[in-house]
Parts: C-alpha cells; structure tokens; sequence
C-alpha cells in the first residue's frame, strides 16, 4: 500500500484496514531501498516508478490501473476516455470507482483521471492534493 495524508494515525489505520490478517512492523531495515523510491516518486511524481506492484482487484479495476499508468506525466484523461480505451465507453463511472479503490497512490495515478469536463473530482488522498501532483508533473518533478 502507499498512502498520501497528513495524520500518521489516520494512514496507519488505513493499512491496518488493508491489511488486516498482517503483522505490521515498523522501520524494517530491509524495506529502506523501498521506501526511498516510494519516497522519491512523492517528492517527483513525474518519474518513472519501476518497483513491482501487487494489485489487488478485480479484473476490470487491474485493466484500469494498468491504462491509468500508461497515460504520461503531466497528462491527463477522462474516465469516459479511459473507458473507451478499455472498449467499454458506458463505463465512466466504474473506471472512477476502480481509481477510488486504488491503495497505490501515485505507482498507479489515478490523479490523471478527470471528470468529462476536464475538472478535477474525487481523490483518495484530498482534490486539492491531485491538483499539487498534476502541476508538480506538469513541470517536470
């Protein structure tokens, strides 16, 4: 999982909720190479994230993730758009439902989901937050 928020409690709660048959330990020295690239890609959106990803859901939210990490930094889409791609155009709002169920922020970029209008929407870890990640790729971070 990799979470956006500003109370560690809230965030813990969140993986606790996730994860929940798991034993959670903190400051594993082994997850340090780990963190620093997750670390790295909050601080510069804009890369590329190479880490291998465990995408739990189903075969439509996966067909989504994958469309969403294939669109480019600093660009956008729509859900329609997306669903489209996906060959479904009456699926706009389950390509918004698959985003809302993405645990992998960022590694999966559901922020460069739009609504039809080119307006910002919903996002797991706040609006105003999608905004800071779009225009951070958008010059280049």
């Amino acid at each position: 999982m990799i979470a956006l928020g500003d109370d560690p409690e809230i965030l813990l709660r969140e993986l606790r909720e996730n994860f929940p048959r798991d034993r959670l330990i903190a400051g594993n020295r082994d997850d340090k190479q780990t963190l620093a690239q997750v670390a790295d890609l909050i601080a510069h959106p804009a890369r590329n994230f190479t880490l291998p990803l465990d995408m739990r859901g189903t075969e439509f939210q996966r067909r989504v993730w994958q469309a969403l990490r294939k669109i480019p930094p600093g660009t956008t889409r729509t859900y329609a758009e997306i669903a489209a791609q996906l060959g479904n155009p009456n699926a706009a709002r389950a390509v918004g439902n698959a985003c809302a169920a993405n645990i992998l922020a960022l590694a999966i970029p559901c922020h460069r989901a739009l609504r039809a209008d080119g307006t910002l929407s919903g996002y797991r870890w706040g609006v105003e937050r999608k905004r800071i990640l779009l225009e951070k790729e958008q010059a280049g971070c």
